[in-house]
């Protein structure tokens, strides 16, 4: 009963701030989500099948506001998760509490909150239900203006590392302040001027008894970062740089360099015209509640991919990238501009084309004497922005949206990929086994958007992906209708026509079969497979019902830079969501 006593407290003293403030209406609000999943065998894609044929994820969110005063809770089941989920999710609990007051000037939280300093670099409190992802603090958040223009944050907590009938924390403590201070709002002088300038700071220190025999871990481990932002005009510059003292980790192999993350975006935008560049280099910068963990395991902070997020499933299934927090140099830059009106390429309603290039490579590593070793216990050096020449990762794509009349539009996207697999291991085989090396690909995406009746559209995707490693060539077709605002109907295809993978032929002995010339009979190992989907759904006000059946290739699954892999799966799913 023990995981109960604080969220009991919690309602408990949120029900005397109700008592004590009747001249405020009492307003309850929240949300709630049901994802059901059935499994089939299915040999062919080599789906995976639980025991229990059918998993279920679930959650529900109900908060109450009176004045300054807030409360809430979030219930959560997983009966069991879904496949492909991480699997320190488990049973059913209240997952998140919390109780909050709010007056001028400042605002205390008790319980579970989320919360992010800057960009992330330091601190990042967040969850996302689709990738499983959720490190929700548990403890104490106070934020407080004391001065106009300067707003100061201070935390101090647990961080959630997993659910099983209930919140599981980390055993060590998280805490950290952050200031952010505008000097447009707090100098008189500066509120009409053209260039808005803003400041930040942050500082996080990670607290976690040493468990290891055969090191000296520090218990103790800080990072700090300052941050500048400046918008003038048509102009805006963001910049953020972090350092992390040493922190040995199963990520960086227990070594014992300090960390370093640089983050900077310089864009500048019109009306028809925009263009941005962003940069990005990571040092041994893993930061986590608890060293041990990896994988989609939870960050104290976040390092932001720089990437475009795409939504075709060739282009965002197969080779999407985050990042790689023990070490990258990462650049992106992006183009956009509108063709006017009434002109040659314009048309009648103007076109519009996009072009974005990102790479991130490794970084270079000078290894350090045993001499240096001994005496610093730094295992290498690595010059800023220094880049050792193995790609990671690299995505070229250009895009052309043009309307062609008030009932149709359509959007070409071409993209170009290279994928290093045995970096980030994205890209399994049918059975499994992980490609090496680099993968090359093109995908070529044709959009069409039709609306056949008043608040009808029929929405076409046909997608072709091409490349001669991984698992071949691939075709994708969405067909989609929408009728407004109640009904959603799909039907998608994935096909793997140019899957080459051959093996050895033989005959029921086992012996090899082989042609007139004595040469082996190649077959086929990987059979050329569809992976057919249907889809309905229905929505009125705030609640969605959804329902689809079919097969589900094995992939990435991304959301904002950060992916999981999901296995292949046959079945039924069932989704309702709804919100008060």
């Amino acid at each position: 009963m023990k995981k109960y006593v604080l969220s009991l407290i919690i309602i408990c003293s949120y029900s005397s701030f109700i008592a004590q403030t009747d001249s405020e209406e009492l307003q309850v609000s929240g949300n709630f989500q049901v994802l059901a999943q059935s499994y089939n065998e299915d040999s062919l894609i080599r789906a995976d099948v639980p025991e229990e044929l059918m998993t279920l994820n679930s959650f529900a969110n109900i908060i109450a506001t009176k004045g300054k005063f807030q409360a809430g809770l979030r219930y959560e089941s997983y009966l069991p998760s879904q496949l492909g989920y991480p699997e320190n999710f488990k049973g059913s609990g209240i997952g998140y509490r919390f109780a909050s007051y709010t007056d001028e000037g400042i605002a205390i939280t008790v319980g579970n909150f989320y919360e992010q300093f800057g960009n992330g670099l330091t601190l990042r409190s967040f969850e996302d239900r689709n990738l499983g992802l959720e490190n929700a603090m548990d403890g104490v958040k106070v934020v407080i203006q004391p001065i106009k223009g300067l707003t100061v944050k201070g935390v101090y907590g647990k961080m959630r590392l997993g659910f099983n009938e209930g919140i599981i924390n980390s055993e060590g403590f998280i805490r950290g302040v952050d200031g952010e201070f505008s000097f447009n709002q707090a100098i008189e002088g500066w509120k009409d001027k053209k260039t808005k300038v803003t400041l930040g700071s942050s500082f996080v220190s990670k607290f976690q008894l040493d468990d290891r025999s055969d090191y000296n871990l520090p218990q103790n481990v800080g990072t700090y970062a300052g941050r500048l932002n400046i918008i003038r005009g048509n102009w805006r510059m963001m910049s953020e740089y972090s350092e992390k003292i040493n922190d040995p980790s199963a990520d960086n192999s227990f070594i014992f360099n300090r960390g370093t993350a640089i983050l900077a975006n310089l864009t500048y935008s019109q009306k028809g015209f925009a263009i941005s560049g962003d940069v990005k280099y990571i040092d041994n910068y893993s930061y986590r509640a608890d060293r041990a963990l990896q994988g989609i395991a939870p960050f104290i902070n976040f390092m932001p991919a720089l990437t475009k997020q795409h939504s075709y499933m060739l282009a965002s299934q197969f080779y999407a990238y985050a990042t790689q927090p023990t070490g990258e140099f990462a650049y992106m830059g992006e183009l956009s501009y509108k063709f006017k009106k009434d002109t040659p390429i314009g048309g009648k309603y103007g076109t519009q084309v996009n072009f974005n290039y990102a790479r991130a490579t490794g970084i270079e590593k000078n290894k350090t004497s045993s001499e240096e070793f001994l005496e610093t216990a730094v295992s290498y050096e690595s010059p800023l922005f220094s880049s050792d020449g193995e790609v990671y990762f690299s995505d070229f794509n250009a895009e052309i949206k043009k309307k062609w009349s008030k009932k149709v539009k359509t959007k070409f996207t071409y993209f170009n990929f290279i994928y290093n697999n045995t970096i980030n291991q994205g890209a399994p085989l049918l059975n499994g086994k992980q490609v090496k090396g680099n993968v090359y690909a093109d995908v070529f995406v044709l959009e069409a958007n039709i609306k056949t009746k008043k608040k009808q559209n029929l929405r076409i995707v046909a997608q072709a992906l091409r490349t001669n490693q991984h698992q071949g060539d691939w075709a994708a077709l969405v067909v989609e209708y929408t009728i407004s605002p109640h009904w959603n109907f799909a039907i998608i295809d994935n096909y793997n026509f140019g899957n080459n993978v051959m093996k050895v032929s033989r005959d029921e002995d086992g012996e090899i079969i082989q042609d007139e010339s004595g040469n082996a009979v190649m077959e086929s190992a990987e059979p050329k497979l569809h992976y057919p989907l249907g889809s309905i759904a229905y929505s009125k006000g705030a609640h969605r019902l959804s329902c689809e059946y079919g097969k589900r290739r094995a992939g990435l699954f991304c959301v904002g830079g950060v992916c999981r892999v999901v296995p292949a799966s046959n079945g039924l799913t069932l989704t309702l969501t709804s919100s008060f």
